[in-house]
């Protein structure tokens, strides 16, 4: 607003319940998450009656939507499956997500409850062989969750030691890299 000029009969300030209904993002340290819990054996059922129709039975995916597991390791080679197990890097990104923009068909997005969302997120994860079927996924659980591809979108250190014994304007002297 004090960036802008005043415009007369033009918008209006959004009240504070509006920017609470807005501010829905969940980050990685999942203090966001709202009270509920969930299992896979839980999320089955949701998945069957909700999602299989777009994801497919086994979660391999179909025309409608991406496939959700598998792919593991494929970021190193010149092909990568982006799948929940090998592309995402936090769990509480499952979790926003399905709670956002899920189920697609018939237009329902959102319309999960918080136990429902939970439970389907610890069926993806499962299936994703990341956590046990009877792992209680809850907001507290639901961080800790370390994901396959976690470490995987930060470079590795480099490795200085090539510097020290490096030639620099064909002057030679191993051990100092200056020359």
């Amino acid at each position: 607003r004090a960036q802008t000029p005043t415009y007369p009969s033009i918008g209006r300030m959004p009240t504070d319940q509006e920017i609470r209904q807005w501010d829905i993002a969940i980050g990685p340290s999942g203090k966001e998450l709202p009270p509920g819990h969930g299992t896979a054996k839980d999320g089955a059922p949701v998945f069957m009656t909700k999602c299989m129709i777009c994801h497919g039975p086994s979660l391999e995916g179909t025309k409608y939507a991406p496939e959700l597991v598998g792919g593991r390791a494929t970021f190193i080679t010149p092909n990568p499956v982006r799948t929940v197990g090998s592309l995402w890097a936090y769990a509480t990104t499952l979790w926003d997500y399905i709670n956002r923009a899920m189920p697609r068909f018939p237009f329902k997005e959102g319309s999960l409850t918080a136990d429902e969302v939970y439970g389907l997120t610890a069926f993806v994860l499962y299936k994703n062989g990341i956590v046990k079927e009877d792992a209680v996924i809850d907001a507290h659980t639901l961080p800790a969750v370390q994901m396959p591809n976690r470490d995987g979108f930060f470079p590795q250190p480099p490795n200085w030691q090539w510097y020290q014994t490096s030639c620099r304007l064909g002057h030679c002297r191993p051990g100092n890299g200056s020359q």
